[in-house]
């Protein structure tokens, strides 16, 4: 692999090891980045840290951090207590136990890396350690030291290799009930249900990642080139309103099911009247007459 090794060390279950390297399988490095200017200059703007009470810049050496206690109460660290703060690494990607793939919740995904051996001597244990584990159907939790932080990592296979996933931590992931306290329950009508489900059948797929473009960066990026090439700016045009005026239209509309509508009433024949037909008789007895 021609990219750089986040992390080197050794993976272990038990008595068997093998040298390994963790290589970043997402990154934001590609996406465009701009730097702050002075519009006056063009020139680059540097940011500097100042005092907030005298406003004078604080030179780096000077700088500390600190925990606040209370309103503007701080503990003061020094820089070696915060270093003495950080575990030491063994190098040692150390795995502790293999749990069913689907056991762990999305929530608690944070960063994926490839995990690959380091050298020709660590493929055949790197091998086997892969292909017991996509036998099995499991996943690995492990631990190390990474990026001074002792981080729990999920590694699975994934295609000829294994991807370990750094996990947020306990206490990093918010409860569920704390975000959907506030949902009512409500019934939801058959109708609107199967109209549901029709969509569901109707869209169903498969995910390519290549299908989906991320829009912001390609508008970024031909904004600079228009601005390159001196072109006019064009404002985006408001998209246009919708028609759905409530749930059930909004679902009949998608499930493209036009709303029936009830045959209009026929209106009552006219009972002919008595006397109009004693009138029409004596007509045509008189006619009959003349003739």
């Amino acid at each position: 692999m021609a990219a750089r090794a986040n992390w080197k060390g050794f993976l272990t279950v038990a008595e068997l090891a093998c040298r390994v390297g963790l290589y970043t399988a997402a990154s934001t490095s590609e996406r465009i980045s701009f730097h702050t200017l002075n519009r006056a200059t063009g020139h680059r703007v540097s940011r500097q840290y100042v005092d907030q009470e005298t406003g004078k810049p604080v030179e780096r050496d000077d700088q500390v951090k600190g925990y606040e206690t209370s309103n503007g109460d701080y503990i003061v660290l020094e820089p070696e207590e915060v270093a003495a703060a950080i575990p030491e690494s063994d190098k040692t990607l150390e795995i502790e136990a293999f749990i069913p793939c689907s056991e762990v919740d999305d929530v608690y995904f944070d960063k994926p890396y490839y995990l690959t051996p380091a050298d020709g001597v660590a493929e055949k244990p790197y091998a086997v350690i892969r292909e017991a584990m996509r036998k099995a159907n499991v996943a690995a939790l492990a631990r190390t030291v990474l990026f001074r932080r002792v981080r729990t990592l999920l590694i699975r296979t994934h295609e000829c290799g294994l991807v370990a996933t750094t996990l947020n931590f306990d206490y990093e992931v918010r409860s569920a009930k704390d975000a959907f306290s506030s949902i009512p329950k409500r019934k939801i009508s058959a109708e609107m249900l199967e109209l549901a489900e029709h969509i569901i059948k109707t869209k169903r797929g498969s995910f390519d990642p290549a299908k989906y473009d991320d829009r912001y960066e390609e508008a970024l990026a031909d904004l600079v080139k228009a601005k390159l090439e001196g072109r006019e700016i064009k404002p985006r045009k408001a998209p246009a309103p919708t028609n759905v005026v409530n749930l059930l239209d909004a679902l009949r509309e998608s499930a493209g099911v036009k709303k029936t509508k009830a045959a209009p009433k026929r209106a009552a024949a006219k009972p002919k009247s008595p006397s109009g037909g004693k009138r029409k008789a004596e007509t045509t007895a008189r006619q009959r007459k003349a003739g």
